[in-house]
């Protein structure tokens, strides 16, 4: 309790706080307990980076905390032999773009070059963004499928993967000393962009990346061209979702409407997960009136996806597991019948993943 008094105290003394950060210290004022939730602890940094609910306080996401997580990797950076530039993203949350802005300011402010998403693009963009421009890192402001309430801060590794528990650890260490009223360093933005620390990720990157997604497709034979109800949850998904479903030839696709422009408050669905029906109600509804061959739902940051099948007149949902194995069975079947299936082929799948792609990777003699 004594320690989120004090750096209550700290923070409502702070020259130039966001008015609405402001706003909401001033309101807590004889709050005990929002005073003690909100400052006794940092946001803890681990291979998700942080996450949390908006506000002000060291245990909530806002521009001072994304600041210090910021300058703590940053200093790790600088400390290694990793490339000193950084690929950064965000989704449609509240505060996402002042968060990615923020981000870019401070690894400017540190040497460290920051290239910068022009627009929202999914979070497997910013993976690849990461290989292609050969950063030492990735940053991707999300809280994934999260209400609306939370954002958060996922970092990456040179690889284009999400980071290490050994690597997470490291960042951790630089980030704990930093004080995030004082003890970041910022650069103005525009200020950045001039000296050449701040650049904006060209089209030639995300032209590459939607070509790698297509390059994995397997052919497919059908009667009819496909049709498809596709809705991105008022998140980042729209531009490479259409993009890769024109370039496999799927052109007959209906956005759900009211889901369809970024919006980080997620009026129709306020836990924007995917594989949940109730966040489908609204796609369910078009799929009545369009009968389509498949519903596709993406996530805010466009890593997860949601699917219903026509079924005997009405749609069923199907979980993450049940596509899983389908797919695996038609790329083993399909690769095979292709003569594509490399030798001492390999399936690769998570821990909490279904045991039955075990038995389809068998059949298929595959490892």
């Amino acid at each position: 309790m004594e320690l989120a008094e004090k750096r209550y105290e700290q923070w409502l003394a702070q020259q130039g706080l966001e008015p609405e950060l402001r706003t909401e210290l001033d309101a807590m004022q004889s709050d005990a307990e929002k005073i003690t939730d909100a400052f006794y602890r940092d946001l803890e940094f681990g291979t998700a980076g942080l996450r949390g609910v908006l506000g002000a306080g060291t245990n909530r996401m806002n521009l001072y905390t994304v600041g210090q997580a910021t300058q703590g990797l940053a200093n790790y950076l600088n400390q290694t032999i990793l490339p000193k530039c950084v690929a950064i993203a965000h989704d449609s949350r509240i505060g996402s773009e002042a968060f990615a802005r923020r981000a870019a300011a401070v690894l400017a402010a540190n040497g460290i070059c920051a290239w910068l998403y022009p627009r929202l693009e999914p979070t497997p963009a910013l993976s690849f963004a990461v290989r292609d421009l050969k950063c030492g890192a990735g940053i991707c402001v999300t809280a994934s499928h999260n209400p609306a309430k939370y954002n958060g801060y996922k970092v990456y590794g040179d690889d284009g993967c999400q980071i290490t528990l050994e690597m997470a650890d490291a960042i951790a260490e630089q980030i704990a000393p930093v004080d995030p009223l004082h003890g970041v360093q910022v650069m103005d933005f525009e200020e950045g962009v001039r000296a050449g620390l701040i650049r904006f990720i060209g089209e030639d990157t995300l032209d590459r990346f939607v070509a790698a997604v297509k390059a994995q497709a397997m052919p497919v034979a059908t009667d009819a061209p496909l049709k498809v109800v596709y809705t991105p949850l008022n998140g980042t998904g729209l531009e490479c979702v259409q993009r890769i479903l024109t370039e496999i030839g799927v052109t007959d696709v209906h956005v759900v409407e009211e889901q369809r422009l970024p919006d980080g408050h997620f009026p129709t669905c306020p836990y924007p997960n995917p594989e949940i029906r109730e966040v489908l109600t609204l796609g369910l509804r078009d799929c009545e009136k369009y009968q389509p061959d498949l519903l596709l739902a993406t996530d805010p940051d466009c890593d997860r996806v949601g699917i219903a099948v026509p079924d005997n007149g009405s749609y069923v949902l199907m979980t993450g597991n049940e596509v899983g194995v389908l797919l695996l069975d038609y790329i083993c079947a399909g690769r095979i019948e292709q003569g594509t299936m490399p030798k001492n082929a390999v399936m690769c799948k998570s821990i909490v993943s279904t045991p039955l792609a075990d038995k389809v990777a068998e059949h298929y003699g595959v490892e």
